[in-house]
């Protein structure tokens, strides 16, 4: 046997390398890792627009700092504190969605496997929206510390008089912030302030995305086709995020006064779910279970349609990793 022939019999890649193409190649991997990625890419991508909400939402009746218009705020937001103030709390964000986007995304797809009636079939509306919802409440629990720190590391540099704190003050950072919050707040359950209402909030939510993007990215699919184009899917994601946004919003207000509630200065001290609801229905009216709804919406379209173009782009990317026989 000559050397050219010899050497064309040699395997392409060593054992180890082929063991962990396989295991990065399985769907649900795939999808764990494709979800980390859409979820620092859609945060940084509206992140400007993601901390306005917040600001709008923790406002309570009689405050004026952020009673702006979204453009005006953002020009307040940028006259106070520059670039920094567009991404206070993003990397924090970025901490938090990506171990929160793939645990969402990787258990999603963990879950269909036992809702499938046979391997690879497609699932009802019902049964993706009960995988959707128990997919939200898994990534919640995993990541819920990061997701309160991150509240508070938005709001407290951002001119809040009552605060007592200025734009220029040197704030504490994330370890810092938690640290704070687990010695003075109460310990491990001050981390977890607010859960309830994020919970009953997320598992519709993720549940009414994950079921309209199948259902909307399956009718805009040509016929014939596997895939749409970038552009649909990007359309695909914009919708799933505007609806399932609409429909849970009032539970995201109530999750970001709930993470501040022990907070001095911010005008309110709720003792229940329906506390909170009765008070700021009384003294701000139902709009107030919708404060921050415009940014949010505004966010929603890039952040849902860069989230599902990137965890398709990277997961599709990922699958073709797969061990074929010229490799072996």
């Amino acid at each position: 046997m000559s050397a050219p022939e010899s050497e064309t019999l040699k395997p392409k890649y060593g054992p180890k390398v082929l063991q962990l193409r396989e295991m990065i190649a399985q769907p649900v991997f795939a999808a764990f890792c494709a979800g980390g990625v859409a979820g620092a890419v859609s945060r940084t991508v509206v992140s400007p627009l993601e901390r306005l909400k917040i600001l709008f939402q923790i406002q309570s009746v009689g405050r004026e700092e952020y009673k702006l218009s979204v453009g005006k705020g953002l020009a307040k937001m940028w006259k106070d504190e520059g670039w920094r103030g567009f991404m206070r709390g993003n990397g924090t964000n970025c901490i938090r969605i990506v171990p929160y986007s793939a645990v969402q995304f990787g258990s999603y797809n963990f879950y269909k496997k036992f809702f499938e009636p046979t391997p690879g079939a497609d699932l009802t509306s019902l049964r993706r929206l009960i995988c959707g919802g128990a997919a939200g409440i898994t990534s919640v629990f995993f990541t819920y510390p990061l997701d309160i720190v991150r509240t508070r590391l938005s709001i407290q540099s951002a001119s809040f008089a009552a605060l007592g704190q200025g734009p220029r003050t040197k704030l504490p950072g994330m370890w810092g912030t938690l640290i704070t919050m687990y010695k003075t707040e109460g310990g491990i359950l001050a981390l977890y302030r607010g859960i309830i209402p994020t919970v009953a909030g997320v598992a519709p939510y993720v549940g009414l995305n994950f079921m309209t993007y199948e259902l909307v990215r399956k009718y805009l699919t040509p016929e014939g086709d596997k895939n749409p184009s970038a552009v649909r899917k990007l359309a695909a994601g914009a919708i799933s995020g505007a609806v399932a946004q609409t429909c849970t919003y009032p539970f995201d207000v109530l999750r970001r006064r709930f993470q501040i509630n022990t907070m001095s200065g911010m005008g309110y001290q709720y003792k229940s779910i329906f506390d909170a609801v009765r008070v700021i229905i009384a003294q701000e009216g139902v709009k107030g279970m919708y404060k921050g709804i415009v940014p949010n919406l505004l966010k929603v379209a890039p952040s849902m349609a860069s989230s599902w173009l990137s965890f398709e782009v990277t997961r599709d990317f990922l699958l073709t990793l797969r061990a074929e026989p010229q490799d072996l």
